[in-house]
């Protein structure tokens, strides 16, 4: 179970990080919303769920006086998108915190069960002979051993996906920030051609 976890999160992480840093390349120079989107195409994707955000809010406020309105419904638009993509990124985690968590204690279930043998062993044979003990003995290292073969990798595989997941959520946060900066100029442009207009 801890090894299907490993594999298809390295994958899903890593392949979703690639795509992210691709996408924010391709909008770096891009100066408008539209201009990100068509630079993006019709892919899918958090940035593009954050550009289309955008641009509805801004469709959506057409007409009102306030740009800090807008900015403030897209901004909590965007925190909605980072929530649900967290949420979906951390499927999984909690099997590898529960393994790490757990399987100590099933081995420390089976430790006691074999030296309750041994001692079960011990009455009825009434002698405190080594071949008398040792199954039992055998049989509670043989748990324990077992319990943290299980729960060791499930730890340190679990503080891995923590570090990356963190590191590929500021990424999120990254792009969250690029469609903001391009909501604001898309609105500044706006007011200026106003501006612009009414000198006219």
């Amino acid at each position: 179970m801890t090894w299907t976890v490993l594999i298809a999160k390295s994958i899903e992480l890593s392949v979703a990080s690639a795509k992210l840093r691709s996408a924010l390349k391709k909008i770096a120079e891009a100066r408008s919303l539209a201009e990100a989107q068509m630079a993006l195409g019709a892919k899918e994707g958090i940035l593009p769920s954050f550009l289309a955000a955008a641009l509805r809010e801004a469709r959506m406020s057409a007409g009102l006086s306030s740009d800090a309105g807008i900015k403030e419904r897209a901004a909590s638009s965007f925190q909605e998108i980072v929530r649900a993509e967290a949420r979906r990124i951390r499927i999984g985690m909690g099997v590898l915190a529960t393994v790490g968590s757990t399987s100590p204690f099933v081995g420390l279930f089976g430790t006691v069960w074999g030296i309750m043998n041994s001692f079960i062993g011990i009455s009825k044979s009434q002698t405190t002979n080594l071949a008398v003990v040792a199954p039992g003995i055998a049989e509670a290292l043989l748990a324990t051993a077992i319990g943290l073969v299980a729960a060791i990798p499930a730890v340190i595989i679990y503080n891995h996906f923590s570090r990356v997941t963190k590191s590929y959520l500021e990424l999120v946060s990254r792009a969250s920030g690029a469609a903001a900066r391009l909501l604001s100029r898309d609105l500044d442009r706006s007011h200026g051609s106003v501006h612009s207009r009414a000198a006219e």
